[in-house]
């Protein structure tokens, strides 16, 4: 496959929020103020698509309506990038209704996470185009503590150089948008070696149960000689550790994830109970792992903060020794 790497943001570029996934009508006033003022500090205008206040099922407007805002997206000149307002439920909805010809010859930054991860994939798979797991437009609501997220955007996003994954200082899983001024930050412990090793190669993935919804179609990225980053929310709650492990397992059993060079674990949410020992258990059971680099408890994810990566981009990872050296070398 031939990538597209979509050119960088700069001054004055135009940043299109549509909503494939939930619909932005009840989002809060002063939450969305707070989000366009950071993207005027970046000097990136905003735009809303035309139905991304429509409510309908799933919180998610029409299908014929998120189709004609994510169209209408890419065939926009003045547009430089497409950001999805947040995550949710029905993205795959969309899959059978995209034209991906008007993604591939119009590339530009499409960006999102959580239920974002299957259109991000789709359209790596489809058209060759990197697309960015990112902070929804939700994410940049946050009043406090946005620094390392906003920073690894930039890194990302904005920037042409290759960059490094350091861990942040703190995390955060606090209902932020409930009270933006009473934060309950945790002292983060760092990235977490499961299984040693050096790998380079492409990065997919991104929400681990959304991109398993991407499985048996045509829609799934050639994950061969891949670096696969996973993550996932607590939604299954007391089960999430259940759930983690038959869907990595589901994900192992296709033929497709044969040479796979490592596997890089976002960090989950506190609801969820997972930690370190469950998660070593989970990946030391599996012996389609055996002697692959896996790392755990990297800022992406659910919580806060998170790094922006590229999804179809490259990367390189020394975790030989005690010391990690994480690099993104394409995006």
């Amino acid at each position: 496959m031939n990538k597209i790497f979509p050119k960088k943001l700069k001054e004055g570029d135009l940043v299109k929020i549509i909503a494939p996934s939930r619909s932005m009508y009840n989002f809060s006033k002063i939450l969305k103020e707070e989000a366009e003022k950071k993207f005027l500090e970046l000097g990136l205008k905003l735009s809303f698509s035309k139905h991304v206040e429509e409510k309908g099922d799933f919180y998610s407007s029409s299908i014929s309506s998120r189709i004609q805002d994510l169209h209408d997206a890419f065939l926009d000149k003045n547009v430089s990038a497409v950001m999805a307002f947040g995550g949710g439920y029905s993205a795959n909805q969309l899959l059978n209704y995209i034209d991906f010809d008007i993604i591939k010859q119009n590339p530009k930054i499409f960006m999102g996470f959580s239920d974002i991860t299957i259109l991000s994939n789709a359209i790596f798979a489809k058209t060759g185009l990197v697309t960015y797991s990112s902070p929804n437009f939700t994410s940049f609501a946050q009043k406090l503590h946005f620094e390392y997220t906003l920073n690894y955007f930039k890194k990302c996003l904005i920037s042409e150089e290759s960059y490094n994954i350091y861990p942040s200082e703190f995390w955060s899983d606090d209902k932020w948008k409930i009270n933006q001024d009473n934060r309950k930050l945790i002292k983060n412990s760092g990235i977490k070696i499961i299984e040693k090793g050096n790998a380079k190669g492409t990065i997919i993935g991104g929400n681990l149960c959304t991109f398993n919804l991407l499985q048996g179609t045509n829609f799934i990225p050639n994950i061969e000689d891949s670096i696969l980053f996973i993550e996932d929310d607590s939604m299954a709650k007391k089960y999430c550790d259940v759930e983690f492990d038959r869907n990595l397992q589901s994900l192992l059993h296709q033929n497709i994830l044969r040479n796979i060079k490592a596997v890089i674990i976002g960090r989950f949410q506190k609801a969820s109970k997972m930690n370190l020992s469950k998660i070593k258990k989970i990946i030391k059971s599996k012996k389609e792992l055996e002697n692959i680099l896996v790392l755990s408890e990297l800022d992406f994810g659910h919580s806060d903060p998170k790094i922006t990566f590229p999804i179809g981009g490259e990367i390189f990872i020394n975790a030989s020794k005690n010391e990690i050296d994480i690099k993104i070398l394409k995006h």
